[in-house]
């Protein structure tokens, strides 16, 4: 019998990829990029921990496609993040994987030039190459961590992390957050299940071993002690948002009986603003409202936002991209932006 016949028979075709040092090599971390990394996590940490009474917002594009827009952006990010760091951390959202329902552009990792090409290790280069510009300009970032190989490629640059809503529930996903080396948002699921995130909580805080590659490429067990800076995000679901006063009353009493952390961050958009970026900013003032009103749950916001508001379709011909539009989830425009996290400012005055 022809053994062949029972193996890779779906597998149209491999190639070796790079290996973590290789892409480390080449586009290595410069003392720069580290400290702002560094300084963005330990500032993450102290406001969970409830020693930095300042609010962190995970604020940027739906997902990156266009890296010389994302640079331009985080240019203007910093200069507005420089105006409010004394009430407002802002972490500048970074996202180079985008979980299909069914299918279509997965992003900037898998398919850096928009066509199907599927270009990976140009991509992980790319990633990694517009990362360290962003951290250079003394901005941390923050990612979805969806693929469990590609935090070894690019993590060490990265300030905050999320478990999405669509592998919230993954034992995977729930292992690597618990050896990730920044704080993990863990968001509730797509139907609005707010359980699976707390039990998403429990589980990334507590030890675990699992498979993965090091960073020689190597298959490797690695055994985790725990993350003990994971944190609920609600981000609405189910046709319905989730950040009422009442939903967030619940979720404290549940992580209060189970003696985790009681920190929330609230996703502005999705089922909070029921698909419409129009109406971002507005969850957005609620939230910082309640904030402003005394509740000390909720510990940061999510905005996506992009150079101009909306989206677009990936056109047939790459040059009649609009240039800085989302070709993912629509967004909120710059100007936007800025004055709704400048009136947050004031109002947590």
């Amino acid at each position: 019998m022809d053994i062949k016949k029972l193996l890779d028979t779906h597998i149209k075709s491999s190639q070796v990829l790079l290996t973590p040092l290789d892409i480390e090599e080449k586009i290595p971390l410069s003392e720069e990029a580290a400290k702002t990394v560094l300084r963005g996590r330990w500032q993450l940490e102290h406001i969970l921990e409830g020693h930095d009474t300042r609010k962190f917002v995970v604020v940027g594009p739906c997902s990156i496609h266009d890296p010389d827009a994302a640079l331009d952006y985080a240019q203007k990010l910093k200069t507005l993040s420089d105006r409010v760091r004394d009430r407002i951390l802002i972490i500048m959202r970074v996202y180079f994987e985008k979980p299909r329902t069914t299918v279509g552009w997965k992003g900037l990792i898998n398919d850096p030039d928009l066509d199907g090409s599927f270009h990976i290790e140009k991509g992980l280069l790319t990633a990694r190459q517009l990362l360290l510009k962003i951290a250079e300009l003394g901005l941390p970032a923050g990612t979805e961590a969806l693929d469990p190989i590609t935090p070894q490629y690019l993590s060490e640059l990265v300030s905050w992390s999320a478990i999405g809503a669509r592998t919230i529930e993954s034992q995977t996903h729930r292992e690597m957050a618990s050896g990730l080396s920044m704080p993990v948002g863990l968001k509730n699921g797509t139907d609005g299940n707010i359980q699976v995130a707390i039990d998403a909580l429990q589980a990334s805080r507590n030890p675990h071993h699992f498979l993965g590659i090091n960073g020689m490429g190597q298959v490797s067990i690695f055994k985790t002690q725990g993350n003990p800076y994971g944190h609920i995000i609600l981000r609405g679901g189910g046709g319905k948002p989730n950040f009422n006063s009442e939903v967030i009353r619940w979720v404290e009493s549940k992580l209060e009986e189970l003696d985790l952390p009681q920190k929330i961050v609230v996703d502005c958009s999705h089922g909070n603003s029921n698909k419409d970026h129009r109406r971002q900013p507005q969850v957005f003032s609620e939230v910082v409202d309640r904030i402003a009103a005394g509740d000390r749950a909720i510990v940061g916001m999510m905005l996506e936002s992009n150079l101009y508001a909306g989206k677009q379709s990936i056109p047939e011909n790459r040059q009649d991209l609009q240039y800085g539009v989302s070709i993912t989830d629509p967004c909120i425009g710059w100007e936007e932006t800025e004055e709704t996290i400048l009136q947050a400012y004031q109002k947590l005055g």
